[in-house]
Order: structure tokens, then sequence, then C-alpha cells
């Protein structure tokens, strides 16, 4: 009992001690954030000026306690966006309903996009700040927060043109910043544009039927229409004209007002609308009926536009750019009748009684509101927004089938044979090493009654360069280059050695065998022969050979041609680089083309960082980054997560280095004269830290972790003995 009191009082003095870091603290420490410095407050005055970037907090320091990983951080300054062009909405609370995600998590999103950070450092290294969001959802987010940008942008442009022309009223303007779609806004300025002959609102305006329109609806009692003819002008000519001006003005506002758009948009959200196609009558004389046939499913075809699939719309669109189909949107007359119902006894009921002619009057003009304006506003909102989304979706089933050749496992350490089928012109031949230097190439003629002679050179082939896997391409005659070498293989035609083949994607390999890259990569080797090197290097080494190729070019997709170019190209770009980014690059081995897909990198950087490699020798670790020429500090942060070095490697070059410098050091003394001065490139010590899979955002706290912890269990190890001792 004394021993195990006195024990008792050793612990409660050891743990009241000064020690670094006590068990006591380090059991009521949180789990850290990868994105940020959560012990910053015990690790200030060890924050170095050489890390200039990456140890900066991410936006707004937070605290261990309230950010651990993978709980939100919702106090990024609020909600609140500023954005260069106002609108009448809310952008975050916009892009949160057209995504689905979070107001908060759109309002770090906009604030991280702003601040340049790219999709692959954001989700690694911010992810308490996006609520754990994967990588395609952000890209969403992107798209979708640049489109009401450019609405923003463009509505803004023409208020600045019609206040110049002076036809911007108080109204106009209102309804202008209202629009949320390019449809909304080409729905208000189309009588506004330049060479317009104006509207027959703006027509009946000009008589000067406004003030009897605006009387109409606030006091009708004191209006007389009579007083408006004007025998020798045409449009007042009589009653009849003069009512039809009114009607025209009250038309076009009703149509303009977004309470009105409002509510009959909700009116369609709870109807059956659907979207039907028909056979064009002027088709079957224009077009080939080969092409009519590809569409028979669309001649007569109906469906809500709830429930019609993306891939059914781009079809869809396709036969009607052809001029092989007819299509419209049919929203059903209950939803006029309600909208016309609403519009004269709730939105627009006058103030005071109207008299049987003027609450006709009203009435038409509710009618024609809804047939003239509305009714094809909403067509054009239903055919855009279904083709948006059918858009969108296809370029996600791009990326997401590219995604997934891209981070296919790669074979290491064989020698392939790559072999590019054709007929008429033989097979190409193409032999690589397990570094995937290329050691043979050749042409043989299997499908031309050659095929036993080529058998033998195949033979002598595999034999010689100790090959035993055949990588045969998937495009034309492969069926039977397949049967081919299967007949072989079967019959064990090249023991001793066991050879296997397998059958790769040869999408895009003739386009980048005549590809400036694959010249200066391969000079001297005929396009041809390049194809099969590329179809063999696919199987070794999937990611770095297929990043030389632009990603549309893959055939991983459909209709790449019917959606927007643009749209296609920045989203398997950026999926190149998340997958580029997620498996990481050897700084000191990996190619400029590879290089160049590195989150924050581009063609520059990289020919950049190449350069400095090839006149420095390799990297020794990432504070060397900064000394390539334009690697700014906000480069720096996004790049240096992704980037790794091999530590054998560099231990071996530095063992060397240090050899060549001693016996030019002892040369140097031997010849009297003075000592070199050491590179910039001998004061860096390899860092184990950068060979990580995933580098820690801050080294200095990472470090500060590591003794603290390291400190700990020293002492928590005495404490064990002592006891020990003590019992």
């Amino acid at each position: 009992m004394c021993g195990l009191f006195k024990a008792k009082q050793y612990l409660s003095r050891r743990n009241h001690s000064s020690s670094p870091l006590n068990v006591k603290n380090l059991e009521s420490d949180e789990k850290p954030s990868t994105s940020a410095p959560v012990v910053e407050n015990q690790v200030k005055h060890e924050k170095s000026e050489e890390d200039f970037a990456f140890d900066e907090p991410p936006l707004k320091k937070m605290k261990s306690a309230t950010s651990p990983e993978g709980k939100p951080v919702k106090s990024l300054g609020g909600n609140k966006v500023k954005e260069e062009f106002e609108m009448n909405w809310d952008i975050v609370q916009v892009l949160s309903d057209r995504t689905n995600v979070e107001p908060w998590v759109c309002a770090n999103l906009i604030r991280l996009f702003k601040e340049e950070n790219t999709i692959p450092f954001i989700v690694r290294y911010r992810k308490e700040l996006i609520n754990n969001l994967e990588a395609d959802a952000l890209r969403e987010v992107q798209q979708t927060l640049e489109e009401l940008r450019t609405v923003a942008k463009k509505t803004h442009t023409m208020i600045q043109k019609l206040k110049k022309e002076g036809k911007l009223s108080g109204c106009l303007f209102t309804s202008l910043l209202n629009c949320r779609t390019l449809e909304e806004l080409d729905h208000v300025t189309t009588p506004y544009k330049m060479g317009s002959k104006g509207t027959k609102a703006q027509r009946a305006k000009q008589l000067g039927l406004e003030p009897a329109a605006l009387s109409l609806l606030q006091s009708p009692m004191a209006l007389n229409l009579f007083s408006y003819i004007r025998p020798n002008t045409k449009g007042l000519a009589n009653i009849q004209e003069v009512e039809a001006g009114v009607q025209h003005i009250l038309a076009d506002i009703f149509a303009k007002d977004k309470d009105t758009l409002d509510f009959i948009r909700r009116l369609c959200q709870q109807r059956y609308i659907c979207i039907q196609s028909a056979l064009a009558k002027v088709s079957s004389k224009n077009s080939n009926e080969k092409d009519i046939d590809k569409f028979q499913i669309y001649h007569e075809f109906s469906c809500n536009i709830k429930n019609i699939q993306h891939h059914q719309i781009l079809a869809i669109n396709r036969g009607e750019n052809l001029k092989i189909l007819t299509v419209k949107v049919n929203i059903p007359d209950g939803v006029k009748n309600e909208f016309c119902w609403w519009c004269v006894n709730e939105r627009w009921r006058p103030k005071q009684f109207l008299k049987p002619e003027l609450m006709r009057i009203l009435r038409n003009s509710v009618e024609d509101a809804y047939k003239r304006l509305i009714y094809p506003l909403l067509c054009r909102e239903f055919r855009s927004k279904l083709t948006s989304d059918a858009e969108k979706e296809s370029v996600m089933m791009f990326g997401r089938n590219l995604r997934q050749l891209l981070l296919t496992s790669p074979v290491r350490g064989r020698t392939l044979m790559g072999v590019d089928p054709g007929y008429k012109h033989g097979c190409k031949l193409a032999i690589i090493s397990p570094t995937s230097q290329i050691l043979h190439t050749d042409i043989v003629y299997l499908h031309s009654g050659q095929g036993f002679r080529e058998a033998e050179k195949i033979k002598r082939l595999l034999l010689q360069f100790s090959c035993s896997t055949v990588v045969i391409g998937n495009g034309t005659a492969c069926r039977e280059t397949e049967a081919y070498f299967a007949d072989l293989i079967m019959k064990k035609y090249f023991a001793p050695l066991d050879v296997v083949y397998c059958i790769v994607s040869e999408a895009g390999a003739s386009i980048y065998s005549v590809s400036p890259e694959a010249s200066k990569e391969m000079p001297d080797l005929d396009p041809n022969l390049r194809s099969a090197v590329s179809i063999a290097r696919r199987v070794q080494d999937p990611l770095a050979e297929l990043v030389k190729i632009e990603p549309k070019h893959i055939g991983v997709g459909m209709y790449q041609h019917d959606v927007s170019q643009t749209l296609l190209k920045a989203t398997l770009d950026s999926v190149v680089e998340e997958c580029v980014s997620f498996v990481g690059v050897d700084i000191n081995i990996c190619s400029e083309i590879l290089l160049r897909h590195i989150a924050g990198l581009n063609a520059t950087r990289a020919r950049n960082i190449i350069e400095w490699r090839e006149k420095n020798g390799p990297f020794i670790n990432r504070e060397q980054l900064k000394e390539v020429k334009g690697l700014g500090p906000k480069t720096f942060q996004q790049c240096a997560g992704f980037i790794r070095f091999n530590q054998d490697y560099i231990k071996t070059f530095c063992s060397i280095s240090e050899q060549t410098k001693t016996g030019t050091q002892l040369t140097s003394e031997k010849q009297g004269k003075k000592k070199s001065k050491p590179t910039p490139s001998a004061s860096y010590q390899p860092n184990p830290l950068d060979q990580t899979c995933i580098h820690p955002e801050s080294y200095s706290i990472q470090m500060h972790l590591q003794l603290g912890l390291t400190t700990s269990l020293l002492n928590f190890t005495q404490i064990l003995e002592n006891v020990v001792w003590y019992l």
C-alpha cells in the first residue's frame, strides 16, 4: 500500500510538471484537421517566413475544438458574398437551390474559387469547409456559378447599353435585375435589340396609351377610352384599335412581372408537362432514309419532362437540328385556365369596380399575355433546362468514364509487345522495356496468307527480349489478331515462354501518333509505329500515357459533338487534373506532359520545372520549388501537396554528388585553387514528409506535433517504469 501511495504521488507530480505536452493534454486534444493549423496557438512562435504559402490558415483561423477532421465549419464570414455585378437575387441562395448544396457550403466555395484554389486542393485540404463534397459536386457548383455570373454580367452590360440609348426605365431596370437565366434576359431585352421593329406594347406606348393601361388597373372609374380616339392616326382610329393597344400594354406588363412568372412556374411544376416529337413533313424530301430510320422511335414520341432520360433529349435535339423531327412542349389547358383566373381575381384585380367592357379588356389581356408571351417563354425555359441538364449529365458521364480509365491499375515490371492490328498495311509491333523504353519496332502481315512465316518472327522477338505479354489494340482486325495469338498460345508455340495477351482501347492513338508531342518524344519513328508504342504503354502506365491525348478523343462517352465543347473540355481537363493529382507524380522523373496536369501548374510552369531540373539536377525537397521561375506562393500552395520526392533516388544522387564534390575539392587543393562555393541545392536536405502520399499542409506544425507526441510517449514510458519500480 505504501509503494502504491508513493507511485500515485509520483504520477501526480509528473502530471503537473512542465513537460512540453503532458498526458492530460494529449488525451484532451481532438484529431487535427488536414487543412487547418489546429494547434496554431501552440506554435505561433515557430511559424517561419519561408513557409510562406502552405502554412497560411484557410481564410479564418480555426481551433481544433471547433473544427475536427470531417466536421463542417460554417463560420467563414456568413453566407453573404459580394459579387462584382449585384442582382436582385442572392447568388448563394440561387446556387444552393440549383445544386442542392447547403448555402454555407456554397458561400465557402465561392470564396475558395475566387482565391483561385483548384478542385483537387479544395477536396484534399479544405474538407471541413465544403462538408466533404466530392470533386464531381464541386465541378457542378463551379459550372453553375459561372452560368449565374454570365447572366449577371450580360444583364449589367445590357443595362449600360439601354441607359446610353435612353431606353432604360425604372420598371425595365427592375425586370432586368430579376433575371436569373439567359432565357429570361432574352425575353426582357428582345424588344430593345438593334434592328427590332419594337413590340406591339412599345408601339402602343408611342401612341400615348400607357396612361390608359395603368389607369385601368389603378383608377378605372376615371378612365374614358373614347378620349384617346384620333380618326387620322393609325392605331387610334377607332375604339377597337384603342382597346387593342391597351391590351398589348397590359399583356406586356403581366408577362414581365416577377410574381406572375413565379406563379405560372410553380403551377407547371404541379401539372403534367410533356415534350412531344414527330416526323417532320419535309424530312422525307431533304434527308437520307438511313438517317430518318435512326430516329424511328422518336417519330411519334411523348414523355413527361420529369421522367425523360438525358440521352433521349440529346437524340431529339439532334433530330431537330437535322430537320428530321419537330419538337414541342405541351402544357395542358388547365394550367392556362387556372393562371387566367388567378391573374384576374388575385394578382391583377383592379382596385375599383370595372365596367363590363373594361373587364373584357383585362381578361383578353391576360389570355394574350399567356398565349403570345408567357407560353413561348415557358417552352424555351423547359427546352433549355432539359438540354442543359442532359449536356451536364453527358459531360459528367464522360468524366466518370475518363476517371475510371485513367485510374486503371498499371502493369509494372514487364516487357510488353504492343500490337496495332491491321489488314492491308499489316500489324504494327512495338516492344517496350519495363521502364517504357522502345526496344524494337516491326511490321508483320498476319492476315494476308503469311501467318505461319510471321509467327516465327514474333516468336523470335518474344524470346529475344524475354517478353511474355502481348497488348492488342481493339481497332480494325482486333478479333482476327486476337484469334491468331490465342491459337498460338493454346498450341504452346512460344514455349518456354508462358505468353498471355490482353486487349486495350486504342481510341486516340492515331491522333496522338501525329501530334507534336509524339514527334518530340519519338522523332525517328514512323507515325504508324508510334501508335503501337502508345498501345503498349497504356497497359504499363495508363495515366502517364493517356494524359498525352486530348480527353474528348479517348472515346468514353456519347453525343460528344452535341454538347457544349467549352463545358466538355473544361470538365475533362478538370478530371485529368484530379486524377493526376490524386495519384501524384515524382517530380524528378515525370514527363512535362504529366506535370502540366498537376493542380496549380500549366504548360509554362511545367516547362520551367523541367528546365530547372535539367540545369540544377533533381529536386531534393519541396522548398526548391520556390526557386523555379513562375512558381509564386499561390502556385506553390496548390501544387506542393501532389508532388512526390523519391527518397532512395535523392539519397543516391546526394551521395554521388558528395563524392564528386569531395574529389573536386581535393583536386582544387592540390592545384592551390580556392574552394568553389556550394550550389544552392547543396543547402537543402531531404525531408521524409515529401515522400508521403498526402503532404501535411504545414510541416512546422507536423514536426511540432511529432515532437510533442514523442516527448509525451517518452514521459509516459518513464512514468510506467517508475510505477513498476515503486510496485
